[in-house]
């Protein structure tokens, strides 16, 4: 199957999935789950396509399968776990207050759709991988490279989630920051760690063929630092949290780097 009738197919396949959780998110009247299924959409679109196109799987598409799963795995179980029992993400909250009863089908769009389609997008190297073949300008380090990476950021990732929860869950830090560990490094060693396994993800897709994919880990790691992530927290924590703008002038944003005295 060639890679436009695959990646087709898999939009769809992707389509019904974010119909099913809108309709399932009107009966639960809480439009935050569309950020637990992120990470299963993923994979949902890389095993998919392995079943569609009945992909002959090398050791890298393996390799590529697994991280992929272990990554959206354990970011969509955090997330469950973070927001199970508590109230709508306060994003989606105020959208609903200013849509009104108009909510109900604005956040099929706004919400579920414009999610869709980004992951979609995002997830072409996954797609690409399994229709190209392996890159003649690759070597071996590429496949190194792109787990060592992967690594690195998982480490970020959920270590730094853990770090936060942990933070979090002592009653004597309510209204503290967290800037210890991790976060003394980066303000947000979380979305570092996404964006840096995204280029992982893409290192491995490049050597078995899918180099022009660079525009992928090029969105997620925009969306993460102008968009979704670091812009938007960032905002809000420096209204909310006292000694936030004092975290600003010493710790670095997103890249991990030494912080200032």
């Amino acid at each position: 199957m060639s890679f436009v009738s695959l990646w087709l197919t898999v939009g769809l396949v992707l389509l019904g999935l974010m119909i099913l959780l809108w309709l399932y998110s009107l009966i639960i009247k809480n439009s935050s789950i569309a950020d637990i299924f992120w990470g299963t959409g993923f994979i949902i679109a890389f095993w998919a396509a392995v079943a569609i196109n009945s992909t002959q799987l090398n050791t890298r598409l393996i390799l590529l399968g697994a991280l992929v799963t272990i990554w959206g795995l354990r970011l969509s179980i955090h997330l469950y776990l973070r927001n199970h029992g508590k109230p709508e993400d306060f994003r989606y909250a105020e959208w609903r207050k200013e849509a009104g009863s108009a909510w109900w089908w604005r956040s099929f769009f706004k919400v579920f759709v414009l999610q869709g389609v980004l992951l979609w997008i995002i997830a072409i190297p996954l797609v690409a991988a399994q229709t190209s073949t392996p890159s003649p300008f690759k070597c071996e380090c590429t496949d190194y490279t792109g787990a060592a990476l992967w690594l690195v950021g998982f480490i970020f990732e959920a270590v730094g989630d853990w770090q936060l929860a942990r933070f979090k869950k002592d009653p004597a830090n309510k209204g503290k920051l967290l800037t210890s560990g991790l976060w003394s490094v980066t303000r947000h060693p979380n979305y570092f760690g996404d964006a840096a396994q995204w280029w992982g993800f893409w290192l491995l897709a490049f050597a078995n063929g899918a180099w022009w994919t660079f525009f992928s880990p090029l969105l997620m790691t925009f969306l993460l630092i102008k968009v979704s992530g670091v812009a938007m927290l960032e905002r809000t924590l420096t209204k909310s949290k006292p000694g936030y703008e004092e975290y600003i002038a010493k710790t670095s944003a997103f890249f991990p780097w030494v912080p200032k005295k």
